[in-house]
């Protein structure tokens, strides 16, 4: 199969393995890993789209109706299957890595990306969307400076740690590729 002219090869550890962007709410995980997968000739998947189609229904309802450890275990599950499908650049929602076996299955199965960036670009990409559930009538500094005390020790164990600013995601994206050559 032929490459496409705008594809960059790279090889990760001498092996076909899915790359698993992580890090908090609103560092850009989705549009950086549509930008990746392009670079590297790869498909890109966002977790919470898929979790969204298998549930039928918006994360905010399953996280209304179900409550978030619902929402957990079917995450894990989607994750698990998207692992299996071949390689490809995936996604994850924020709170995806702090569960012990997905995290697990993700460091044993792929190369796993902690996307991270300052608080004030957080807050600021946040605001522009309203289907948060954690954020939904809460103060978004308050919620992402403790969902970050929380989450940064399990993000840490990621295999690559790059960090997003207010410039254009292309940047990120070629950190990554750096790190992945």
């Amino acid at each position: 199969m032929a490459s496409r002219p705008d594809t960059t090869s790279v090889t990760i550890d001498g092996n076909d393995r899915s790359i698993v962007l992580v890090g908090m709410m609103g560092v850009g995980k989705s549009t950086i890993g549509k930008l990746l997968a392009g670079k590297l000739g790869l498909s890109f998947v966002d977790s919470d789209e898929e979790i969204e189609k298998a549930a039928g229904m918006p994360i905010s309802e399953m996280f209304e109706r179900f409550g978030e450890s619902s929402f957990r275990d079917g995450e894990r599950r989607v994750i698990a299957r998207l692992i299996t499908e071949g390689p490809k650049v995936i996604a994850t929602g924020g709170g995806a890595f702090i569960n012990d076996e997905t995290r697990r299955l993700i460091k044993e199965k792929c190369r796993s990306v902690w996307i991270d960036a300052d608080l004030d670009v957080l807050i600021e990409r946040v605001s522009r969307r309203s289907n948060r559930p954690l954020l939904v009538g809460k103060d978004p500094r308050e919620v992402l400076t403790d969902l970050a005390t929380k989450r940064t020790p399990f993000y840490a164990e990621a295999d690559i740690h790059v960090r997003s600013d207010s410039g254009p995601h292309a940047r990120t994206v070629n950190q990554i590729l750096e790190a992945l050559a």
